[in-house]
């Protein structure tokens, strides 16, 4: 038995930091959990988020999936398509790696209040977790390992002085929900257009979010449009056979950042989640790589040792998984999103091996849903 830390403090109970409290606390160990928001503002976020094989697996030695169950709408196919080469792939049960294959699909669309409505339950009946929401936190005591899970603009990094590396791609990137019809309630679609990665997440019964990339202004300007004139700019690049009905709320605009942090750690300190990292959220790796993180956290927690060296093994083992997959999605936008008549004939070839050779649609499809870090591992059955 690895003895227990005199206590965690984690500052942000976003999504990440909520699940690392729990996760800890899961683990044996005594946790402080502060947020400058209430429990009300933090269920209200109107957005769903891709769930991938590795954060099934969390959840569930966590006890959170079956718990979970009926906010999770599987996705059995994933179309990904290229608008400029009309090239198109389709992805489905069977290029799932053997340990994925008993699951009900390829991924899960989860919305948000479901989600932070149950960690934040489990947290407050949990005898482990001192939660102080939209209250003064304590100040941590001798020994106590901090983990900062505040977001992009994470203000306990910069207090730390931690530098980051950042790209603002011109892109932003609008989210809606919205009422379509034309497309199957279990399948995803993924289109790359010149402007931006476009995403039709299924969220049941007919009820749909996209994830609409395009230059910054233009989210912003779409964002403020009249609900008729929306839908009327979403069903113009709606592929062939797909048309919306009803939005259902307001869409929301925000900037898109390649952000990597120059250390993941400062003293007994870590950086989790988006306050060490953001991808662009083509192929839904965000919130799945920052759980990723927790399970590192957890990781680096049981092997044991004094604050200052978990994280230290904490930063080590998490910084290869997030440089890869912010490379990955970052090439991914640049050869996909752009007008480079050069391009086209490297784009068309990639898309025709995927749909001719099932072993890259393997291949790619695991390092979407495992990590690129689990391509040459067993995986738990």
């Amino acid at each position: 038995m690895v003895p227990s830390l005199p206590e965690i403090h984690v500052l942000g109970a976003g999504p990440t930091g909520a699940l690392t409290a729990f996760a800890l606390a899961h683990h044996g160990q005594r946790v402080v959990l502060h947020d400058p928001l209430t429990a009300s503002e933090l269920q209200a976020r109107s957005r769903a988020y891709a769930i991938t094989h590795s954060s099934r697996r969390l959840l569930s030695n966590l006890g959170l999936w079956d718990d979970l169950r009926e906010a999770l709408v599987p996705f059995r196919d994933l179309d990904l398509r290229d608008a400029a080469t009309n090239a198109q792939v389709m992805f489905g049960l069977d290029d799932l790696a053997t340990a994925n294959r008993n699951q009900d699909g390829i991924g899960w669309i989860l919305d948000h209040r479901p989600l932070m409505q149950l960690l934040l339950a489990r947290l407050e009946a949990s005898s482990s977790v001192n939660l102080h929401l939209a209250a003064p936190c304590p100040e941590p005591g001798d020994g106590a390992l901090i983990v900062a899970a505040d977001g992009p603009r994470s203000p306990t990094r910069e207090a730390w002085g931690i530098r980051y590396w950042g790209i603002r791609y011109r892109q932003g990137c609008l989210t809606a929900k919205v009422v379509l019809r034309g497309l199957p309630h279990d399948r995803a679609c993924e289109l790359f257009r010149p402007e931006g990665p476009f995403a039709v997440l299924p969220l049941g019964q007919g009820t749909f979010q996209v994830v609409w990339s395009a230059p910054w202004r233009r989210c912003q300007e779409r964002s403020t449009l009249p609900r008729s004139a929306f839908l009327d700019q979403l069903a113009a690049v709606l592929p062939p056979g797909m048309e919306p009905d009803r939005l259902l709320d307001h869409p929301r605009a925000f900037p898109q950042q390649w952000l990597l942090a120059h250390s993941f750690h400062r003293g007994r300190g870590v950086l989790i989640g988006e306050a060490a990292h953001r991808c662009h959220p083509v192929g839904g790796q965000g919130l799945n790589l920052c759980w990723r993180d927790v399970e590192g956290l957890i990781r680096a927690v049981q092997r044991g040792g004094s604050a200052t060296s978990i994280a230290q093994n904490y930063a080590k083992g998490r910084w290869l998984d997030v440089l890869q997959v912010g490379l990955a999605t970052d090439l991914l936008v640049r050869l996909f999103s752009n007008r480079q008549p050069l391009l086209l004939p490297l784009r068309r070839m990639a898309l025709h091996l995927l749909k001719r050779f099932s072993g890259l649609r393997r291949l790619s499809l695991r390092a979407m849903s495992d990590g690129p870090m689990q391509l040459w591992r067993a995986l738990p059955n």
